[in-house]
């Protein structure tokens, strides 16, 4: 009888020792998995970085600083405004003729294309 509680004893142990081995093993594949998304992150940050950098100079090399594309578009929304102005007082005078002639005779009266 007491081989048996000793051999109980024994199986018991192993058990533990068995359960206690595969809790360690789960511990190391958590730790490694922690590790290895770690690794991925900062692989990751540095490909988004390096990505950025080559935009960067893509877009200097083609499009110019951002500096020079506010200048580029305000230059030529000073010319288009320019435009409309000229064509503004070029037909002032004509629109005011029409306004007064309507006045004076009131009749409907088409604008030329």
């Amino acid at each position: 009888m007491a081989s048996q509680t000793q051999g109980i004893q024994q199986l018991l142990a192993a058990e533990k020792k068995a359960a206690d081995k595969v809790t360690e093993a789960r511990k190391r594949k958590a730790r490694r998995l922690k590790q290895a998304k770690e690794e991925a992150q900062e692989e990751i940050e540095k490909y988004r970085q390096e990505r950025e950098r080559q935009f960067r100079e893509f877009e200097a090399k083609h499009m110019g600083s951002k500096e020079d594309v506010a200048a580029r578009i305000d230059a030529d929304t000073k010319i288009k405004i320019e435009e409309m102005n000229k064509g503004v007082a070029g037909h002032k005078d004509k629109v005011s003729e029409i306004a007064k002639n309507h006045e004076e005779s009131p009749q409907s009266y088409h604008l030329p294309k």
